[in-house]
């Protein structure tokens, strides 16, 4: 039997990276996914498409996790679809790095909008069915350097740290409802969104610090997800697992 047979999972920002790993991951094992995106309309295609390939249900939504109004639609949209949510990633995630001192409030709000406001979005709505079914995974993608922090990273490592917080929080007020909330710490993962870290004389720097010696992969991300997804981690809520190659050591 899979993992995640017959189960229902929402997946925000899956056209690509570690959203679009996770989401092939669940189908693999199992798992009707239903999942967002903003930007390609032909990449969420390919991955519906894709997904339901490999024999269950998939739809693709476009919509902004960090607009509230959008997570109630999808939410109510996935409940008449698909019948039940099971488990929701919150994945959907950007950055605008740049010093303070010339960061400008717009850079600091967009991030704070879709990485941090969209985890209160989505698990505000999410955990109304889940509370009614007393059973449910919340998987909250934060970041290294949301533990770490970095120079010139200032609104993304907030962004990050805050979604632990909120992690702890949600885990501690809905355990007694068989609901569990954990966090994800990814470091360096080859993506599309850190393309530059293979580039020129940084990369061999940044390795260097990886006591496994390499970046890591999407699907490294999504393993630590259906672990915490399925019934393998039935016991475990509110915890931050740092998928870094060791980063953090």
């Amino acid at each position: 039997m899979k993992l995640l047979e017959n189960k229902v999972a929402i997946v925000t920002g899956a056209s690509r990276g570690i959203g679009e790993a996770i989401a092939i991951k669940f189908a693999e094992e199992g798992a009707n996914v239903a999942f967002t995106y903003l930007s390609s309309d032909e990449k969420a295609k390919a991955l519906e498409q894709k997904l339901q390939s490999l024999g269950v249900k998939a739809k693709a939504y476009k919509s902004n996790a960090g607009i509230f109004g959008d997570c109630e639609t999808l939410v109510n949209d996935v409940l008449k679809e698909f019948g039940a949510i099971d488990i929701c990633v919150n994945n959907a995630g950007i950055s605008k790095d740049n010093l303070l001192l010339r960061m400008s409030e717009d850079q600091w709000d967009d991030v704070m909008d879709i990485n941090l406001k969209s985890v209160y979005n989505m698990t505000k709505h999410v955990i109304r069915p889940m509370m009614k079914a007393k059973s449910g995974s919340i998987i909250n993608m934060s970041s290294i350097i949301g533990i770490k922090g970095n120079a010139g990273q200032s609104s993304y490592a907030a962004s990050k740290a805050g979604i632990i917080g909120f992690t702890k929080s949600i885990a501690q007020e809905l355990g007694s409802r068989n609901i569990r909330c954990n966090a994800v710490a990814p470091g360096f993962v080859e993506t599309d969104m850190t393309h530059y870290l293979k580039e020129g004389d940084g990369a061999k720097s940044y390795i260097e610090k990886i006591p496994l010696g390499r970046f890591g992969k999407a699907e490294d991300i999504a393993n630590v997800c259906l672990f915490l997804a399925s019934g393998m981690g039935e016991y475990i809520t509110g915890q931050v697992i740092s998928a870094c190659g060791g980063l953090n050591i």
